[in-house]
């Protein structure tokens, strides 16, 4: 089944000038057209936004992804980099659990100052 470059924007969330670009840059190489020139996107080239997304979310730049999905590197060299990207999505994790604990405190103590406003209000 094939897939028009606007239902790939719907289901990726991506918009279409981002899946322009990237078959421009040669991000998305490969994607086939028909006839009259419109791109024509096969399920396994949404797997490929899809993983691109993953990587792009986390932190990966455009030219480190060009090389990665164009197989520039060898294999040895695109696993180390995998793992290098998910040691960063780790250390990530770990921070927003910090921020997040952080901020349950907050709220903790914001939800006992608003009770004791509460309080006070029904004691008048």
């Amino acid at each position: 089944m094939s897939y028009s470059i606007g239902e790939v924007s719907a289901q990726t969330g991506l918009s279409i000038h981002t899946l322009r670009y990237y078959e421009k840059e040669g991000i998305m190489p490969g994607v086939q057209r028909n006839e009259s020139g419109i791109r024509l996107y096969e399920a396994k080239d949404i797997e490929a936004l899809e993983f691109i997304c993953c990587l792009r979310e986390t932190g990966m730049g455009i030219a480190d992804i060009k090389q990665f999905v164009n197989h520039a590197t060898t294999i040895q060299e695109r696993l180390e980099r995998l793992r290098e990207q998910r040691q960063n999505v780790q250390e990530q994790m770990a921070r927003f659990r910090k921020y997040e604990a952080m901020l349950n405190r907050k709220i903790g103590l914001y939800e006992d100052m608003a009770q004791g406003d509460s309080d006070e209000k029904h004691h008048e």
